[in-house]
């Protein structure tokens, strides 16, 4: 018996094998399991990335419905499930978002932005821009990504002035 006190060594395979992996996506079609599927797992420590990429894999993953208190700043801006801190104060402090802890970070939460930031100047360096409707794409983006930056910057100040009171 595997439960047997001081019995370390199993003397037979593994009874049920599964034939083929679970998909969490082979019934459930839904709009909002491929929004779960596709979500991005920014400002976390390693940790913390591999349990809510298992709870997506294994279909135990569950978004929340309305913002939670963030425990640093105690306002409601928490918007992420499994997460105790909001991002902003996560990123201010450089701390893992669902644990707490100072480790390191995996996905920054800006990262995003700055990706998409880089691609468009990678392509007008290599000359891979041939139709102009392209360009104009690519400064719209431009210019819709830095409008975002300015809305984090002001958000990340509106907050550091909740927090102390200012």
């Amino acid at each position: 018996m595997s439960s047997q006190r001081g019995n370390v060594s199993r003397t037979r395979a593994q009874r049920h094998q599964n034939a083929q992996v679970f998909r969490n996506d082979k019934y459930d079609t839904s709009a909002q399991r491929k929004k779960i599927n596709t979500k991005l797992h920014e400002g976390l420590c390693q940790h913390c990335k591999e349990v809510l990429e298992w709870r997506v894999k294994f279909n135990k993953y569950k978004p929340l419905t309305q913002p939670k208190k963030c425990v640093k700043c105690l306002q409601k801006t928490v918007k992420d499930s499994y997460h105790i801190i909001c991002k902003p104060c996560a990123c201010e402090l450089a701390l893992c978002a669902k644990c707490g802890k100072r480790e390191e970070i995996v996905i920054p939460i800006q990262t995003s932005l700055e990706k998409t930031e880089n691609e468009p100047s990678k392509n007008e360096q290599t000359g891979n821009n041939r139709r102009s409707g392209f360009e104009d794409d690519n400064e719209q983006n431009l210019s819709d990504m830095e409008d975002e930056n300015e809305d984090l910057d002001l958000l990340v100040k509106q907050h550091k002035t909740e927090r102390t009171g200012i």
